[in-house]
C-alpha cells in the first residue's frame, strides 16, 4: 500500500494589514467607542469599510488614536491635534508654535508648584501660608508682578 502526502506551498506573500473593529480599537485604549465615532465625525480617524459597511481600524488610525490621546493629556484641543495630524493644513506651524510656548508654560508652572509641594514636605511651620519661605514661592502673585491664571483654566 503507497500513500501520498500533498504539499500545497502559497508562494504569494500575504501583506494583509491587521485591522481592528470600533469595539476592538476602542478596547485596546480603553475608550467608548461613541468616541471614535466621533473623532471620525471631526475628520481626525478615517477607517475603511469592510464589505457589509463596518469600519476597520488599520495601523495608521492606531496610531493615529494613540496621537490623539497623547495629544489630549498635554492639553491639546481636538482642533489643534486635527492641525498636526494634516499636514496640509493652513496655519500648522503657528497653530504648533503655540502649543509648544503654552508647554513651556506649563512646565515652569509645574516647575514651580513642584517646589512648593517640596518646600510643604519639609517645612516645619504649622500653618503653611504662614511660612515667610513657602510665601516666596508666591510672591510674584501676591505683588501683582504676574498675571494670574486666566478664567479659563477655572471653567
Amino acid at each position: 500500500m503507497r500513500i501520498s502526502v500533498y504539499l500545497h506551498v502559497d508562494m504569494k506573500a500575504r501583506t494583509r494589514e491587521e485591522t481592528w473593529t470600533v469595539g476592538e480599537l476602542a478596547a485596546r485604549f480603553d475608550l467608548p467607542t461613541n468616541v471614535l465615532r466621533h473623532w471620525e465625525t471631526l475628520g481626525l480617524l478615517t477607517p475603511e469599510r469592510d464589505g457589509s459597511g463596518y469600519r476597520r481600524y488599520g495601523r495608521t488610525d492606531l496610531v493615529r488614536v494613540a496621537v490623539i490621546l497623547r495629544n489630549k493629556a498635554a492639553g491639546m484641543t481636538l482642533e489643534q491635534i486635527g492641525v498636526l495630524l494634516d499636514g496640509e493644513a493652513a496655519g500648522r506651524h503657528e497653530v504648533l508654535e503655540a502649543h509648544l510656548r503654552d508647554l513651556d508654560e506649563r512646565a515652569r508652572s509645574i516647575e514651580r508648584s513642584r517646589e512648593m509641594t517640596e518646600h510643604a514636605l519639609r517645612c516645619t511651620a504649622h500653618d503653611i501660608v504662614a511660612c515667610p519661605r513657602f510665601s516666596q514661592h508666591v510672591a510674584d502673585l501676591t505683588d501683582g508682578r504676574a498675571p494670574t491664571a486666566r478664567i479659563a483654566d477655572w471653567e
